[in-house]
């Protein structure tokens, strides 16, 4: 909760800076000076609610969406060695990270991934693909699930939930502020909003979307290597690094989970996204991070 408190606290004094430096810059004057009736205050209060309340509705939905998206089945009572051996070593990292027993579930794919989702630590998702199953030894397989108990301890859905949230509210505020000007001071439309501020707005929004996003893909990747940190000391070193390279070996090979998942899966499909555009590091750099601690 203080994390929380403090996230929201910081993302609050973002608002109220952005507003006063607008103001200090003289900017509502330029604005008033062109016909721009626009009221900056009320503005970004609009944004902020409408921003941060569309990443909320996506992370208390996120189990139900990955479930649904992953075909994830849970285990609610094992029938098999394997579904017993999952379920008792999540439970087992659980309570050594002091987070209270997620959710464990297995999708179908033959392609080696996991991932952790859900809005409060103590009630999350923790799921892994049969192909992980089939492939990685015990000691890779409770690795990867101490990767994702990682995540879940460290509140990274939360935080990242919120982190998508400012970037939401910042997009929208700053696409309608450039809207409402080019329609008011080159379209010089006197009266509510013509088709160009529409137009604008929306093209605004894609561009501003896309650069902002990238504050969003830096956060996820960070995140990782937190989140690789905590493997290590919940499965040993040794462990999580020898699952990174098992991965690695299968680095060519698509993740197959969906892409509203990717952020939260173990690994990612390959290296022929931009490195700006990356939800994970390189798995090299990872492992390199990992040795470096040892």
């Amino acid at each position: 909760m203080l994390r929380i408190a403090l996230f929201l606290l910081t993302n609050l004094a973002i608002v109220l800076v952005a507003s006063i430096t607008l103001s200090l810059l003289g900017f509502e004057g330029y604005l008033a000076a062109n016909g721009v009736d626009l009221n900056l205050p009320s503005l970004l209060v609009f944004c902020f609610v409408f921003g941060m309340a569309g990443s909320f509705v996506s992370l208390l939905l996120s189990k139900k969406m990955a479930k649904m998206g992953t075909g994830t089945q849970i285990i609610t009572q094992p029938h098999t060695a394997d579904e017993k051996w999952l379920v008792d070593t999540v439970a087992e990292l659980s309570k050594e990270a002091g987070i209270g027993m997620p959710e464990v579930g297995i999708f179908q794919s033959q392609m080696s991934n996991a991932f952790a989702t859900g809005w409060d630590r103590n009630n999350a998702l923790v799921a892994v693909s049969t192909g992980l199953l089939s492939r990685f030894s015990h000691d890779e397989a409770r690795a990867v699930m101490a990767h994702e108990i990682g995540h879940v301890a460290n509140g990274d859905m939360v935080t990242l939930a919120l982190v998508q949230g400012v970037i939401n509210t910042f997009v929208m505020f700053f696409s309608r502020i450039i809207g409402h000007t080019i329609d008011r001071a080159v379209f010089k439309t006197e009266r509510g909003h013509g088709p160009a501020f529409y137009i604008t707005t929306f093209v605004a929004e894609i561009i501003l979307g896309i650069l902002a996003s990238m504050i969003v893909f830096w956060f996820s990747r960070q995140r990782e290597f937190r989140a690789d940190a905590a493997g290590a000391q919940l499965a040993g070193a040794a462990a999580m690094i020898g699952a990174l390279e098992r991965l690695r070996a299968e680095q060519g090979v698509p993740s197959e989970l969906p892409d509203s998942m990717v952020a939260f899966g173990i690994r990612t499909g390959g290296k022929n996204m931009m490195r700006l555009f990356m939800t994970h590091p390189p798995l090299e750099e990872r492992i390199a991070a990992l040795k470096a601690t040892r």
